[in-house]
């Protein structure tokens, strides 16, 4: 495909230097799938894309209605075979084009520091940048170490059904990111000729592999996919990324940015989720961290070549050489090396012992294993210590500090799975407790103070519910195992492996205390929960509610204070560590209210949340933000969304989740994974540091409030309300063909019907992201802006002074901005099309016309812009280069659905149908 042979993209007048070579490498990308293509379907197959693809461009890019038509024709009369081939085309440029974008930002950042090699030009988002935002705002580099030490901030990889490529491909893809990272430094003809050979090669190889799975991904495979991304970025960049903060405030600083995971643990709606996959989940996390340690100490032990000749050491290294039992003659006078050979096997032993794996270099001597990380971390400081009093510190620091640092950071657990369960299960499994113990006939009966009484009185009683010789459902048994799987796991691999049990759908305090019970029920709740004096209760897990809906939202701050009102839970949580970690629900919250709605009552929940734990300064509240991919689940920017929470919410704890294709396109490339982890790191910095007690003037939230409940109307009004807008949905979207897509490994819908309420957020925003409505980033904001300015003639100019002064209503209308740039109503009446009833899809349609216009209006009124991301330049340029390729495949996968629904099941009309939806995804990115 000769991709970008268009004016609009070449070396001309538009386009300027510093993009150049973006250009140059997607014509570079472009041409080589376009001769693949030649060579392997045959020059019919090449002229039809390129036709299709120059058709395309003219209609995207000068309106040309007559192209767009011939498009639309030709499209039409596409044989199966020929849409497949089409699809994969346009697809694989999609995936290709993500390649050089990424590539380019890598360069651009490696210019930007050379051009500025005395750093005092940092660019936003960077540690250094937030260095000097400190010395700016006076705050010394003391407070920044002081911050550090009770901090804790955690991204949580979660495995949600957004990511739609296989492992194969995008291994493939880092492959040929690499190879283009390569190309900046060879200036040989003959070297660039053969670096150019090894990139055809392996985009023969993307060409000639399938694009879907054949199966639905197992929990297994989701954990093997997340993994990967620790041995590609997390277990070497994040030791980097300490390394240079300890540099900007000239001391070591606290561990405090570790990883989270959800997979192997998250059992709400995801019935393959169990004991067994929890046990996996940790073994294999356990193998990654100490298959890496072991691989750096292996290569620490041939760097560590100091002779006793030349230089001495400490006796405690001394005594860690004559443990390794190494007699060769040829280490001798190697103390270093030998130490770390002592090192290496008794980590090799702890391997063994706790997965059974085998290590690479394993000897025939015997050692103990340790017992911990910490045991670790005392030999490999022993050496540290050592070589720094002899002269060797820049030896330790090559290589032997980042690996305590990552010891520090990942221990032998790698990242703190989560266990998370539906309040309404743990229900079940006590009403069969209670019962089975003759406690309470039917506890699902009771009301809520009922409820609280009893849970109250069997904590505080020392007998267990559970009956030795009973016999327990098979739902419950495997609620049981859970438990007892996750004691073990702590006993076994520490208590940061799993530290968190979230509850789905907190709607009560009774929601709270039958997790507390159950951890009593299975030994990690020690101690009967009372008020009395001298008690000495402890939980082992933070117990975390999840608040999901707008009216959980709403009732989030008055259930922490009935909790905590509750007599003895105060003492009981201040003995089990001070922490209180709240999840709080972006994707189910807008499902429920609108975008703006959710935005609003999660900002409203949290500040209630700061100002009720501000009232017991031992407990240190943790908020957990469940973010998206897409906007209408919390996704866009990281560093932006942080700044912009409510004063005094971050305190130096966040965690915050990344999900679906979020995971790959942040985290596979190492260069772009570290810029990521250090936007979080920088931002939670000057979140804590720089955002201090001051609220927004009354008139910003009471604002605020007003458009949330104008907005949630106009939302609710047609999602809700409007009669046939399920069906609709279901026939104007691909949801249906996205459930055949084996993306992951948790159903698309918590119950078997069609009611929007029970729909996973996830495949309701993805299947919106793909017929380019992209509805949950914006619906309801234009009515809400028009009833306000009705209200309020002169309103206008106070939601203006919004827009430039409170960063929470900048991030929402820029998140919106790009929303609406990705989306596209010539596309998305398409999609309508395939809406059998007419009448209905007229109706609807003109709906959510009616409330695209007034959004647009509403959204220049208030940014003074009528052009979508006039302060984003660089991606507006990205977006309007893929358009005319993502476009034929929204029109091919709407041809491929009508015909499909119509009955003609070849399988390839529905290969053809899925491969689209993976290059719409590919060419969207944050599409889930």
């Amino acid at each position: 495909m000769d991709a970008v042979a268009t004016p609009s993209l070449g070396a001309t007048a538009g386009v300027d230097a510093k993009n150049q070579p973006l250009i140059e490498d997607i014509r570079l990308l472009g041409t080589m799938l376009g001769d693949i293509i030649r060579e392997q379907e045959g020059p019919a197959a090449f002229e039809l894309v390129e036709t299709i693809r120059r058709y395309s461009v003219a209609h995207q890019r000068t309106a040309d209605a007559a192209a767009g038509h011939a498009l639309e024709l030709l499209l039409r009369g596409l044989t199966p075979s020929q849409a497949v081939s089409v699809v994969r085309a346009f697809t694989y440029f999609s995936h290709l084009t993500n390649i050089a974008e990424d590539r380019h930002h890598v360069r651009r950042r490696a210019l930007h520091d050379r051009e500025n090699p005395d750093g005092s030009l940092p660019q936003a988002g960077s540690l250094a940048r937030a260095f000097q935002r400190f010395a700016e705002a006076g705050i010394g580099k003391d407070a920044v170490v002081a911050a550090l030490e009770h901090a804790w901030v955690s991204p949580v990889l979660t495995a949600h059904p957004t990511e739609v490529q296989r492992k194969s491909l995008l291994d493939a893809e880092l492959a040929i990111a690499e190879l283009l990272a390569e190309r900046d430094t060879l200036y040989n003809a003959r070297e660039r000729a053969v670096n150019e050979n090894l990139i055809r090669t392996r985009i023969v190889q993307l060409w000639q592999t399938r694009l879907l799975r054949f199966r639905k991904l197992t929990v297994r495979d989701e954990i093997e996919n997340a993994l990967s991304y620790y041995r590609t970025t997390f277990l070497r960049e994040i030791p980097k990324l300490y390394a240079e903060l300890e540099h900007l405030v000239g001391q070591p600083v606290a561990p405090f940015f570790r990883m989270g995971n959800w997979i192997g643990g998250d059992r709400d709606g995801n019935p393959n989720v169990n004991a067994e996959t929890l046990d996996v989940a940790v073994r294999r996390q356990c193998e990654t961290a100490l298959t890496y340690y072991l691989e750096e100490l292996h290569h620490l032990g041939a760097e560590l070549s100091l002779s006793r000749m030349l230089v001495g050491c400490s006796e405690e290294v001394d005594a860690l050489a004559s443990a390794s039992k190494d007699s060769s003659a040829h280490r001798e006078d190697e103390p270093y090396r030998r130490a770390t050979l002592g090192v290496y096997g008794r980590l090799a032993a702890t391997l063994k012992s706790l997965t059974g794996a085998i290590a690479p270099h394993t000897s025939a001597t015997p050692f103990a294993p340790y017992e911990d990380s910490i045991s670790l971390l005392s030999d490999l400081r022993i050496i540290e210590s050592s070589l720094d009093a002899h002269h060797a510190a820049a030896v330790a620091g090559l290589r032997l500090r980042p690996l305590i640092r990552a010891v520090e950071v990942f221990g032998f657990h790698l990242a703190t799975v989560d266990l998370r369960q539906s309040s309404d299960r743990h229900e079940e499994v006590l009403v069969e407790l209670f019962a089975q113990a003759g406690v309470e006939e039917d506890y699902s009966a009771l009301d809520e103070q009922a409820k609280q009484s009893l849970l109250l009185k069997v904590l505080g009683d020392p007998r267990p519910l559970r009956l030795p010789f009973a016999t327990y459902s098979e739902r419950t048994q495997g609620e049981f195992d859970i438990f007892l799987k996750a004691r073990d796991m702590r006993r076994a691999f520490g208590p940061d492996t799993i530290r968190h049990y979230i509850i789905s759908h907190t709607e009560t305090v009774s929601d709270l205390l039958e997790v507390l019970l159950l951890q009593k029920e299975f030994g990690l709740l020690h101690g009967n929960v009372s008020a009395d004096e001298g008690n000495s209760s402890r939980a082992e897990l933070i117990v975390s509610p999840l608040f999901e809906t707008i009216a959980d939202l709403r009732n989030a701050e008055p259930i922490m204070r009935a909790f905590y009102g509750l007599p003895g839970i105060l003492g009981l949580i201040e003995r089990s560590g001070a922490e209180q970690d709240i999840m709080l629900g972006y994707s189910d919250s807008n499902k429920d209210g609108g975008f703006f709605t959710s935005s609003w009552e999660l900002y409203r929940g949290s500040t209630a949340l700061v100002r009720f734990f501000d009232q017991m300064p031992k407990i240190t509240l943790r908020l957990f933000h469940g973010r998206g991919g897409v906007v209408g689940r919390g996704g866009g920017p990281s560093y932006q969304a942080i700044l912009a929470q409510p004063p005094g919410t971050v305190k130096g704890q966040i965690r915050l989740t990344e999900q679906g294709e979020v995971i790959s396109s942040k985290y596979a490339n190492a260069d772009i994974g570290r810029r990521n982890l250090e936007t979080l790191m920088a931002a939670s910095l000057e979140a804590t540091l720089l955002s201090g007690k001051e609220v927004p003037p009354d008139a910003f939230l009471d604002a605020a409030a007003t458009l949330s409940a104008n907005s949630m109307a106009a939302y609710r009004a047609v999602v809700y309300d409007m009669p046939g807008f399920t069906d609709y949905f279901f026939s104007a979207t691909p949801i249906s063909e996205i459930a055949e897509l084996n993306i992951g490994s948790r159903p698309a819908s918590r119950k078997a019907n069609r009611r929007i309420e029970d729909l996973r957020a996830i495949p309701w925003s993805f299947s919106w992201g793909q017929s380019r409505v992209t509805l949950p980033g914006w619906f309801g904001f234009g009515s809400s802006v028009a009833a306000f300015l009705d209200q309020n003639p002169d309103g206008l100019a106070l939601l203006q002074r919004m827009h430039r002064e409170w960063p929470f209503f900048t991030t929402l209308l820029s998140n919106m901005d790009m929303v609406l740039a990705k989306a596209d109503r010539s596309v998305a009446r398409r999609y309508a099309e395939l809406v059998p009833d007419r009448a209905l899809a007229n109706r609807i349609f003109q709906a959510i016309e009616k409330e695209w216009d007034s959004t647009v209006w509403a959204l220049d009124q208030i940014t003074g812009s009528t052009e979508r991301l006039a302060e984003n330049p660089s991606l507006a340029r990205s977006i309007a280069h893929r358009f005319p390729y993502i476009t034929p495949l929204n029109h091919l996968q709407v041809d491929l659905i009508r015909r499909w629904r119509a009955g003609q099941t070849e399988e390839k009309i529905q290969r053809g149908i899925l491969i689209s939806i993976n290059g719409v995804a590919a060419g969207l990115r944050n599409t889930g």
